[in-house]
């Protein structure tokens, strides 16, 4: 069971994660599969030793896992509870952003669809 301490660790290990461009621009790659640096460094047009020191971080942070494959090494998000977690933030933050349509269709979260203009205009009639 979780306590509030671990809890707050969690929170902090994310918030890590995800503070810094690359590291989630790693974690959205990781999204869709496993991926091994090279490869990663290519799609993201990084540097080998740039992305190696940010999994070595999202390693740390107990976010992906990495698993030897020979001279190869696997990284991948550590679980799938993980991957869903990251993909509906994503989402989320996606369905609010000002002037895009929203991603659901049938969505019916208050304010969601409703650009920011829209919704001034409302409030004040």
């Amino acid at each position: 069971m979780l306590t509030i301490a671990s809890r707050v660790d969690v929170m902090n290990r994310l918030g890590r994660a995800m503070a810094d461009p690359t590291r989630s621009r790693l974690l959205l790659e990781l999204l869709s599969g496993p991926g091994y640096p090279a490869r990663l460094s290519e799609n993201l047009g990084l540097t080998r030793t740039n992305v190696s020191n940010h999994l070595a971080c999202l390693r740390g942070c107990g976010i992906v896992v990495a698993t030897p494959e020979g001279r190869l090494t696997r990284y991948e998000i550590a679980d799938p509870h993980l991957t869903r977690a990251i993909t509906i933030l994503v989402d989320t933050v996606l369905a609010f952003d000002d002037g895009e349509p929203c991603a659901n269709e049938k969505c019916d979260v208050p304010l969601c669809c409703t650009p920011a203009d829209e919704t001034n205009l409302e409030v004040a009639r």
